[in-house]
């Protein structure tokens, strides 16, 4: 797969239901808000993550920092094709949600080891998926090249 093309309609579809399937393991019992992230690397690897909350908010875990985290601990850098994000309200699958500032932060430096610029799929519910590509969340953004 080229660097930033973009996966085909059953990989989406599955790499989906694996960001649902990690939502489904979220801990949030202060928001009750779930979120699970899935992340399709070059190789065909996928890596997810889910929200952790903490009584101090400040140090709450989104799911797309813990599973660039996973990625980073499974010896990924670099060769992120595409991320898949779904959560809502415990139990509902609403609108479609995209990667909060920080994440998207996140994901640019773990995008950026491989030179990539991944498919970002936000889940909702009835099928409703909105596909951007990171660049456009994050544009003119910080990272590695920056520091010399």
């Amino acid at each position: 797969m080229m660097p930033d093309s973009a996966p085909d309609e059953a990989t989406r579809t599955a790499l989906i239901a694996k960001a649902r399937a990690a939502r489904d393991t979220a801990y949030a019992p202060y928001s009750r808000f779930t979120v699970g992230a899935a992340l399709l690397f070059g190789d065909g690897s996928v890596v997810t993550g889910c929200n952790v909350e903490n009584a101090s908010y400040g140090l709450s875990l989104c799911a797309e920092t813990v599973a660039c985290a996973n990625a980073a601990h499974a010896g990924q850098r670099g060769g992120l094709i595409a991320v898949a994000v779904a959560g809502g309200p415990e139990g509902v699958d609403g609108d479609p949600i995209t990667p909060c500032g920080r994440c998207r932060q996140v994901l640019h430096e773990q995008a950026a080891l491989g030179g990539t610029d991944p498919l970002v799929l936000s889940a909702g519910g009835d099928g409703v998926v909105i596909e951007e590509r990171l660049s456009f969340l994050l544009p003119r953004a910080f990272g590695p090249a920056h520091l010399g």
